[in-house]
């Protein structure tokens, strides 16, 4: 097959990744242009609609992050304040854009944008902590347009336990507060997304819900031996309950490497963060020591073989329907050859040329992601 044949192909499928953090990474800079083309090398951002355009992407998960602070009433309201106000952003640059873009809802929305020549967005929590304590944000929420919740990040919260809270579990799962917000969301069909929790908030998960989960950005343990990936048997439980893992691209998540320091630095600065109440300084300080970390531990060499080990692992544990993509873009995912939101052709190809079936790619591209977001 042609390149050119693979692209027409690629844009066949209807095409979407469940993760990306370009609304807190990118549309609050000052300045920033989403319909502008950008350049990772330049500015680092790796998403915006002519790069979505390169990369025949048609809908994209939109991620509001909140960083995990301090579990107070000011810490609450802080984070609050700033997911409502990032939802405001992201909404003002999609009614900007509308000729080129819409917000979805329901998969039909997607799908009647793309043939519609536009792009479809979707939005997320990534962090359930401006829930704070109260179960009516969730319907808030969900009135600006939230249709996935993300349980945690990097530390426990008061609705589970994270993967990677360097205290261990506080819950053993999911909080008292967490079996209320999943029995809202569930009223709400707001799909819920156990990406960076625990396994035991996983397995909490999937007993509570009476709709399918997703792992929004995640890989397979038994490919690389990460805390944030999923092993084997929690996978086939994910799948028998109808969810859908989608494949993350980060590159500690991706391929396995020596532990020289890495964990400890990060649990450094995860602890001073859990202490502060969100804010321009907090923020501010995390993005320098974010950066020195990043200074003094590189990534990992990646390459998409890597890559798609994790994919196809998953479809041989979890079946075809229930693998899709996630890459995390804007949120430190990517690697040469998938560094952006232009990339997404060079995964079609690299998975034609092992072989793959046009109707086995539009399940992993859409088909399987869409099924849980009717």
């Amino acid at each position: 097959m042609t390149p050119a044949d693979t692209r027409a192909l690629h844009e066949r499928l209807f095409t979407i990744d469940t993760h990306v953090d370009t609304p807190t990474a990118s549309l609050l800079k000052l300045g920033w242009d989403f319909a502008a083309p950008h350049d990772f090398a330049a500015d680092g951002t790796q998403c915006d609609l002519p790069r979505m355009r390169t990369g025949g992407i048609d809908a994209l998960v939109m991620a509001v992050y909140s960083g995990q602070g301090a579990r107070t009433p000011e810490g609450f309201a802080a984070a609050h304040e700033r997911a409502v106000r990032v939802f405001a952003r992201t909404h003002e640059v999609i009614r900007q854009n509308a000729a080129a873009c819409g917000l979805a809802l329901t998969a039909a929305d997607s799908v009647r944008l793309k043939l519609g020549g536009r792009r479809a967005f979707y939005l997320s929590i990534e962090n359930s902590y401006p829930l704070g304590r109260d179960l009516r944000n969730v319907a808030q929420f969900h009135g600006l347009g939230m249709r996935m919740l993300g349980l945690t990040h990097m530390m426990n919260n008061d609705v589970a336990d994270s993967s990677t809270d360097p205290r261990g579990p506080e819950w053993v799962g999911l909080s008292p507060f967490g079996r209320e917000v999943v029995a809202e969301c569930n009223r709400l069909r707001v799909v819920l997304d156990a990406s960076h929790a625990s396994d035991a908030a996983l397995r909490d998960l999937l007993q509570l819900s009476r709709q399918p989960v997703i792992l929004s950005h995640s890989g397979c343990r038994a490919v690389c031996d990460h805390p944030r990936n999923i092993g084997d048997d929690l996978l086939r439980e994910v799948a028998a309950n109808g969810g859908v893992i989608q494949i993350n691209a980060l590159p500690v998540a991706v391929v396995n490497m020596p532990e020289d320091g890495r964990t400890a630095a990060m649990a450094a600065i995860q602890l001073q963060m859990a202490g502060k109440v969100p804010s321009p300084e907090a923020q501010a300080w995390a993005g320098t020591e974010w950066h020195r970390y990043e200074a003094a531990y590189s990534n990992p060499a990646v390459t998409m073989d890597d890559y798609v080990k994790h994919i196809e692992h998953a479809v041989k544990v979890a079946g075809i329907e229930h693998v899709g993509i996630g890459c995390d873009f804007d949120g430190g995912g990517g690697f040469p050859g998938l560094n952006s939101v232009a990339d997404y052709p060079n995964l079609t190809a690299a998975l034609l040329a092992r072989g793959w079936s046009e109707a086995a790619l539009a399940k992993l591209w859409g088909g399987n992601t869409l099924r849980l977001l009717n």
